[in-house]
């Protein structure tokens, strides 16, 4: 792709090998400017769920912290492996599971270059997961995978199938409103500028047509269809407020809006036996 073209956004279908391919790429282009920018708030041992700020360790989403030592737990999408980082220090035992190379070389760059004895790092695809059956007793993911794939059940069973009967699984994404608003953080993204019910996916393409950025719309009630037909039970959603202590902006994430409109929305799931 020649680096000087600027992609071209559309609304598009996309499958779920262009997505992957998408995200793969996309991620090992960006890792570098994304951990910059964001990697003082995200920190290196940090569990925050999204831009609101809301931190595992006063969210217990995935249980009370001292409940989570020896706990077989993998995070999808880890990014530069933080939240997984934040576990291990509880005494769990995680595996940071990406698609991206070069987020995973962040991860090395954090432990000083060298493997962390304590945070297994996996470079795979979330829609077919290297693990047995069964392999694990909680799974996590912060705006990891899920909102990049056109098929999110087929992600969302390979979870299921490597979690324990009765394990729990909590994920982030993009509260489906934000798409129904332009992705401004200021008064201009707070009017409604697209159908809420417009399920087209997002793509930033190149001179050719070939996508480079692919984010998939699912309204709530999707969200919540998905997660039943994986065969998860639906345990809590929760949609975190934004915090009077966050003044910065990330994207079209802002305290303007997150005192108006959820930005972001958390599943809480178990699965079923």
């Amino acid at each position: 792709m020649n680096q000087d073209h600027e992609p071209e956004a559309t609304r598009r279908d996309a499958s779920d090998t262009e997505s992957s391919r998408a995200s793969r790429g996309w991620w090992d282009r960006n890792a570098d400017e994304y951990q910059s920018e964001h990697g003082a708030f995200l920190g290196d041992d940090r569990f925050i769920w999204g831009p609101e700020g809301l931190d595992e360790a006063e969210a217990a989403l995935l249980g009370p912290a001292a409940e989570l030592k020896g706990q077989r737990i993998l995070e999808i999408g880890a990014g530069a492996a933080q939240c997984s980082r934040w576990l291990a220090a509880q005494g769990a035992l995680p595996v940071a599971l990406d698609l991206s190379h070069r987020q995973l070389q962040h991860a090395l760059r954090i432990a000083d270059g060298e493997a962390d004895d304590a945070v297994g790092l996996v470079e795979a695809d979330a829609g077919a997961l290297p693990f047995r059956d069964h392999s694990f007793d909680l799974a996590c993911s912060a705006y990891g995978a899920l909102p990049f794939v056109a098929d999110p059940v087929r992600v969302l069973r390979e979870v299921r199938r490597v979690l324990r009967p009765g394990g729990r699984f909590v994920f982030s994404v993009s509260h489906p409103i934000r798409w129904a608003f332009p992705d401004e953080p200021g008064p201009e993204g707070l009017s409604v500028g697209a159908s809420y019910f417009d399920r087209t996916p997002y793509v930033e393409q190149d001179e050719a047509g070939r996508a480079v950025y692919v984010e998939h719309h699912r309204t709530l009630g999707d969200r919540v269809r998905d997660v039943v037909a994986a065969g998860f039970r639906l345990e809590d959603l929760v949609e975190p407020e934004w915090p009077e202590w966050n003044t910065q902006e990330w994207g079209g994430w802002s305290p303007l809006r997150g005192h108006l409109i959820p930005g972001t929305a958390i599943f809480v799931c178990t699965a079923e036996s």
